[in-house]
């Protein structure tokens, strides 16, 4: 039996300070293919090569990555700061309107780190570019060196850091089945203000938002702050939420 299609965003990066480039980590590739039971296919963030309809008629799935810029502050009527770039407007331009297209249509949707922040923009939320900047709260950044040097093993980068307390009865609970789980950390962007139909289900110790469902949406809509997509293999949260994204992903497909 053929295998559904997930559509995975890229990221723009610049190559060598000249090449314009539409970035995955294969972690997520690998997540889709392994633990999804997906086939992953790669999109551009960039509304002048992908169009959205065309896209949908073409997916089962959409996941929408993380990445090193954090969405732009005049998505959200802030201001933006060089202290907090880089910015990918293009991938702002398409990513936001994706959301909307994909909960309308009832097409799966999983948005990870940056991907949970577009899902909560696209519904009319609002970011804070400094979650540690808040008095009480942590520093959610990946863990560095001394000398400021990112830690150079990955598994002090991806080890878990701290606890999400998630809602009781909630989709994440049903899901999991718990109500406390223990998450990495690698994001400087968060949520401040919940958009309309963004429904926070996960909080961390210092409030916070890690999870989040789309209200009366047709099809699955989740996102999650933490980077799910480095271990879902052995993780068993992270497996759980890539399972659980394939399975709605597969009865779209069949229905299709």
């Amino acid at each position: 039996m053929k295998r559904p299609v997930i559509g995975v965003i890229a990221n723009t990066r610049l190559i060598e300070d000249r090449f314009t480039a539409q970035l995955v980590g294969e972690p997520s590739l690998r997540a889709v293919a392994e633990v999804a039971g997906a086939l992953p296919m790669m999109f551009a963030g960039c509304p002048k090569i992908t169009e959205i309809g065309d896209l949908l008629d073409s997916v089962d799935g959409i996941l929408l990555t993380g990445g090193r810029a954090n969405v732009h502050p005049a998505r959200f009527g802030a201001e933006p700061g060089a202290r907090y770039e880089p910015y990918d407007e293009r991938r702002d331009a398409i990513a936001l309107s994706l959301v909307e297209a994909c909960v309308a249509r009832g097409v799966p949707l999983f948005g990870i780190c940056r991907g949970m922040q577009e899902m909560n923009v696209a519904f009319g939320g609002t970011l804070h570019p400094e979650i540690r900047e808040i008095p009480g709260r942590i520093n959610h950044r990946m863990p560095r060196l001394e000398n400021g040097e990112i830690h150079p093993d990955l598994e002090v980068i991806f080890g878990e850091r701290h606890d999400v307390r998630l809602t009781p009865g909630g989709e994440f609970a049903r899901l999991l089945g718990r109500e406390t789980i223990r998450v990495n950390s690698l994001h400087g962007q968060g949520i401040e203000t919940p958009g309309r139909r963004i429904v926070v289900e996960g909080v961390a110790d210092d409030s916070t938002v890690e999870a989040v469902r789309v209200a009366d949406a047709p099809g699955f809509a989740l996102g999650v702050q933490w980077h799910a997509e480095y271990d879902p293999q052995r993780n068993p949260v992270n497996k759980t939420l890539f399972q659980a994204f394939g399975a709605a992903v597969r009865q779209r497909h069949r229905a299709a």
